[in-house]
């Protein structure tokens, strides 16, 4: 009977592939030596940043009377990304609006939204030996919390798709029966 013979033994087998992982290694070694690349000037050092987004929420107002009371929020916008239409722009916007933006993103796009700071129901009850919603470090609490939530928000590729957001930052009012769709690069 015939029986395939083995060429070598086993110690000859592990030796090949010890040195071929040997040169693998000093391959991969070599790939990762420093790359060399152009000395910064300082137009590159000091220059305006390649990409940039940046939104304030500031300037909180507290409007009406009674039940008719809302805190509104100022949002300042600068980019130089091209899938913006204005390059700087300033709205002002309340709570209710925020809730709006956060559900067209959860219902129209491939995002995950993130959570806006909370609606603060225990503000809100009657015979508070404060303002309640309407009390200073209250609206600083949620200033701060609705500055984080737009550039998280902003700050994703897919959500910058998004007409609904581009209407939140850059239009004085927004039409809430909108068609949703997606915005083309200028």
């Amino acid at each position: 009977s015939a029986v395939p013979q083995l060429i070598g033994s086993a110690s000859d087998s592990c030796l090949f592939a010890l040195s071929c992982y040997g040169k693998a290694m000093a391959e991969a070694i070599a790939d990762t030596r420093r790359l060399f690349t152009k000395p910064q000037n300082l137009n590159d050092a000091y220059g305006p940043p390649s990409n940039f987004l940046e939104i304030d929420v500031s300037n909180p107002e507290t409007i009406g009377v009674g039940r008719n009371r809302f805190t509104t929020y100022e949002i300042r916008l600068k980019t130089n990304l091209p899938i913006f239409k204005l390059k700087e722009s300033r709205v002002r916007r309340r709570y209710s609006d925020f809730e709006w933006l956060r559900g067209e993103l959860e219902r129209e796009s491939k995002v995950v939204v993130p959570p806006l700071p909370g609606k603060a129901l225990i503000r809100q009850l009657p015979f508070r030996g404060d303002d309640g919603i309407f009390d200073d470090s209250f609206i600083e609490e949620r200033r701060q919390g609705l500055e984080q939530f737009l550039n998280k928000v902003a700050g994703h590729p897919l959500a910058q798709n998004e007409r609904c957001l581009h209407m939140f930052l850059q239009e004085e009012s927004m039409d809430k029966n909108y068609t949703p769709s997606k915005v083309r690069q200028a």
